[in-house]
């Protein structure tokens, strides 16, 4: 069995290296991306390995369909850079991978403890020695009301951290979850838009969820309400969050993932002017923390996904299916 991984990082390959001893497959590993101009890479592969910027659109699912690949496995959990409805078609079979819900569920929390403390702020005056203390006083969790929209894995994991700091717990998704419920209460959306003081968002990227916080919902939100976004950029509009940061609506943004990301968020830009201005304006604020999409990025998340897409790709050679097939 061989498999050909693109868009391998070096923290990647010793995962690479055990799971293919574990499988008894040969394993390929490069840096570029799956695109037309490296597509004949493929040949003689019976499966492939790739990240989110590897676009597989339709046409490319046909090309790796006419060069014998028999199966995709992608180390993400999100798969909005797959055609699945083609590639289900066609018979290319894909699947995604999955990773224990801690490191993000533990980096939403800091992000929460950081808006609420001014960390930015204050990290930036101790960087040239001012260590007065005006403007930085904060606002205590445990007195605030946390709204969570989503409460799949990761949501229910940042839920029961939360309980543990004495804050109340709003909770929305259109499936309710039993242990959910146990820390926090279940209400309508609108709810949580109206009377949070803090609104973390934990949803997957659809039609329905796109632009979920947009001008409107923020016109609807308590003046300085905290937002935080460790799920998918394009969930919140950023001209909306612009507009809510300038008026000062919005008391504080935290967002490890944002809307116009790809071709910035993993990659080396310190010598070029980002192109993005709506990115490069929104992250000069003082009350506005992005980081480069990491808050998967732990030693067990990325170990957790190498092994899923070995073993995906494997069950699908040889048992036709596999755990988290799409």
């Amino acid at each position: 069995m061989r498999i050909l991984a693109f868009e391998v990082r070096d923290d990647e390959k010793p995962y690479f290296e055990k799971y293919a001893k574990q499988y008894q497959c040969e394993i390929t590993c490069v840096h570029n991306t799956l695109n037309f101009d490296n597509l004949s890479m493929v040949r003689g592969y019976d499966g492939i390995s790739i990240l989110s910027k590897s676009y597989m659109t339709a046409d490319l699912e046909e090309g790796l369909k006419e060069l014998g690949v028999t199966c995709c496995a992608t180390r993400t959990i999100g798969f909005n850079h797959i055609d699945v409805a083609h590639a289900h078609e066609i018979g290319l079979k894909i699947a995604n991978s999955n990773y224990p819900p801690t490191g993000v569920a533990e980096y939403t929390v800091m992000l929460i403890l950081m808006s609420l403390r001014h960390y930015k702020q204050a990290m930036w005056r101790g960087q040239v020695n001012d260590y007065s203390l005006s403007g930085l006083q904060g606002r205590e969790l445990n007195e605030l009301t946390v709204g969570i929209i989503g409460t799949g894995k990761i949501g229910q994991c940042v839920i029961k951290n939360l309980s543990n700091f004495g804050c109340k717990i709003l909770a929305y998704d259109m499936n309710e979850n039993d242990t959910v419920k146990k820390y926090a209460q279940y209400t309508d959306l609108d709810i949580i838009i109206n009377c949070c003081d803090i609104i973390s968002l934990h949803t997957p990227l659809l039609e329905s969820t796109y632009h979920l916080i947009n001008e409107e919902k923020i016109a609807h939100m308590k003046d300085g309400v905290v937002l935080i976004n460790c799920a998918r950029g394009e969930l919140m509009d950023i001209d909306a969050l612009i507009q809510g940061i300038e008026s000062q609506k919005i008391g504080a943004l935290a967002l490890d993932v944002i809307e116009g990301e790809d071709g910035i968020y993993h990659e080396d830009k310190r010598s070029e002017i980002i192109s993005n201005q709506k990115i490069a304006y929104l992250r000069q604020f003082p009350n506005v923390i992005m980081t480069q999409h990491m808050a998967f990025y732990t030693n067990t998340a990325v170990e957790n996904m190498v092994k899923c897409s070995i073993e995906a790709i494997h069950d699908f050679i040889k048992k036709g299916t596999c755990a988290t097939s799409l």
